[in-house]
């Protein structure tokens, strides 16, 4: 395979042979996704020997591709935001951040200049841009009312080689979660297809069982780290896989949701503690009990392994003690 600056050109291999044509494009680490990879071929700018290609093409070993893509869209109306943000590591290729609970990731439907993109504008000279993305710098994301790290890319090398590792499930993510209940077993491994709930669209859920697989497949190792007498467990969750509210449904499809979590069932139970104190605070929590912890991955330049962890964020602790999960 070889590529000029905006045009690449790709030849069949013989694992790829008889596979559809956009998640062979989805593969490259400048294209990334298939969602990304159907837009080139709806856009024409897939071709082999003249012919356009569509999406769903299936292609022979050895037929050559050329794909031109298009100029990166240059973000001209996100604004640097000028907010305090933690910095556990800086250098040429990338950042890494302990992004609070309660900050959007990037840019969305009603978030438009209030997310940790904007702060990093505001704090970072250079973001990559990626491919039509209005996401400069992120590889990966956590949800608002998740804590915890994340690594954000400095240039289009950087993104696309950090990007590589998620893809192939490299990168080390451990999370710890504050759930309801104590699980049966000190451990084990989610394994589902997650999808878009059925009747309300802001929920994910797995296939039902007993059905052909909907959705994509989703696998969280956990471990129960402690149970306390108030009837609460803090688990321990390392991905394989990195889908969204992929931790939150696991947990709460097992009969445990994650505390504070609303939308998964993590808030009702309050009301039946008998610690008024406790029902309080955990009633008005404005977050869910949820925190990446660990994260570590190969650095794109100098191919050293960097290990970050990050401890819960105040008010947390203290929540967490009240709980009987963690000894302050």
């Amino acid at each position: 395979m070889t590529s000029s600056e905006r045009t690449l050109k790709i030849v069949i291999d013989e694992s790829s042979a008889g596979q559809r044509l956009d998640k062979i494009l989805a593969t490259h680490p400048q294209i990334q996704s298939r969602t990304k990879a159907a837009l080139l071929c709806d856009g024409g700018l897939v071709t082999s020997n003249g012919k356009t290609l569509k999406a769903s093409a299936k292609l022979v070993a050895g037929e050559s591709l050329i794909v031109a893509l298009p100029a990166p869209v240059v973000v001209t109306d996100l604004q640097p935001l000028d907010l305090p943000l933690q910095f556990l590591y800086q250098d040429d290729e990338l950042v890494v951040v302990d992004k609070p609970a309660g900050l959007v990731v990037h840019p969305s439907y009603g978030h438009n200049q209030d997310t940790l993109v904007n702060a990093l504008l505001h704090h970072v000279d250079n973001l990559s841009m990626g491919f039509q993305e209005n996401r400069p710098g992120i590889v990966h994301r956590l949800d608002k009312d998740t804590s915890g790290i994340l690594v954000v890319a400095k240039n289009d090398v950087a993104h696309a080689f950090l990007a590589k590792q998620f893809r192939e499930k490299t990168v080390h993510r451990v999370y710890e979660a504050a759930i309801w209940g104590s699980p049966k077993t000190t451990g084990g491994t989610a394994r589902s297809h997650l999808r878009r709930h059925p009747t309300d669209r802001k929920r994910f859920a797995s296939s039902p069982s007993g059905t052909a697989p909907q959705g994509k497949l989703a696998i969280t190792h956990w471990r129960n780290i402690r149970t306390s007498r108030s009837g609460f467990s803090l688990v321990e969750c390392r991905l394989e896989t990195g889908r969204t509210h992929q931790i939150r449904v696991h947990l709460s499809e097992m009969g445990h949701p994650i505390v504070g979590d609303a939308l998964y069932g993590g808030v009702a139970r309050a009301k039946n503690l008998k610690n008024v104190a406790l029902r309080g605070a955990i009633a008005s929590l404005d977050r869910i009990a949820l925190h990446a912890r660990e994260l570590a991955f190969v650095h794109p330049r100098t191919g050293k392994m960097l290990s970050f962890v990050s401890p819960w964020p105040a008010p947390m602790p203290n929540l967490l003690e009240s709980m009987g999960l963690i000894d302050v």
